[in-house]
């Protein structure tokens, strides 16, 4: 028996690489009239994000929350008044290249009205689309390796993590971590190949913070899970259509037996 999608939501915080306009005149000033500039800038945020994982992790009658704009215009995966270098409001880019021009300064009040616009709408989104839901699941895409801006510069990463919480702090409860993950491992089993065969629990990060948020709002289930792109781009960014399907397809199941655990 299936079991009925429409108790899990689902959010995408980082699929777009779109900026609102006031955005990118801060980040650009006038390249932002120069077409190419810009669009190569746009490719570039858009790749540095999670990119098509709007594809991946929208499973068919399940609820869905998709993040409109850049998670460089406001990283909706961090809390509202996180100030660190990659918190809520970025100045640089994973590499740590900067975003805005030379001497660049975010105004209190600029920030503020961005984080009202953005962030505070999004937060009430995901709260109304809770009312009801038994899941929550929070898709990310990570990058192969640990990137300049990370807790893990450099190092290989899996194939697959689930972000559940500590044992302290569980998002998704404890006695199910070890039954999620053989359900994980078991859904995308046709999709790890080659040297991305690991799903792992915690690493590099324990925690989504989406999930730890609306965990200890309203208590329902959540956890976040990263996709390596390595599964689905080329080296050189190319994204592997046929490998995008089945990641998507893959996700649905385990969105399924996750169900099935709550």
């Amino acid at each position: 028996m299936t079991p009925d999608r429409d108790r899990l939501l689902i959010l995408t915080p980082h699929p777009s690489g779109a900026l609102p306009a006031d955005v990118l005149r801060d980040m650009l000033g006038e390249d932002a009239f120069d077409l190419s500039r810009r669009a190569a800038f746009l490719e570039r945020l858009f790749m540095e994000g999670d990119p098509y994982t709007d594809l991946i992790y929208a499973a068919a009658g399940a609820r869905y929350l998709e993040a409109p704009w850049s998670r460089f215009a406001v990283d909706l995966n961090r809390e509202r008044d996180d100030r660190d270098d990659n918190g809520v409001v970025k100045l640089t880019d994973f590499g740590r290249r900067p975003l805005y021009p030379a001497g660049f300064t975010l105004a209190p009040g600029i920030r503020e009205a961005r984080l009202r616009r953005l962030w505070d709408a999004f937060d009430a989104q995901v709260g109304a689309e809770l009312d009801g839901a038994a899941l929550m699941i929070v898709g990310h895409s990570m990058a192969s390796r640990g990137p300049a801006l990370g807790p893990d510069t450099g190092t290989p990463r899996p194939a697959l993590t689930l972000m559940l919480g500590t044992e302290r702090a569980p998002t998704f409860p404890l006695d199910r971590w070890d039954a999620l993950q053989a359900a994980c491992a078991d859904a995308f089993a046709p999709v790890l190949t080659g040297g991305l065969t690991r799903v792992a629990v915690g690493d590099p990060w324990t925690t989504d913070t989406l999930s730890a948020r609306w965990n200890a709002r309203r208590g329902v289930p959540a956890f976040g899970l990263e996709i390596n792109v390595a599964l689905y781009l080329t080296e050189t960014g190319e994204p592997k259509q046929a490998d995008i399907r089945a990641l998507a397809h893959a996700f649905e199941r385990f969105a399924d037996a996750a169900l099935g655990l709550v």
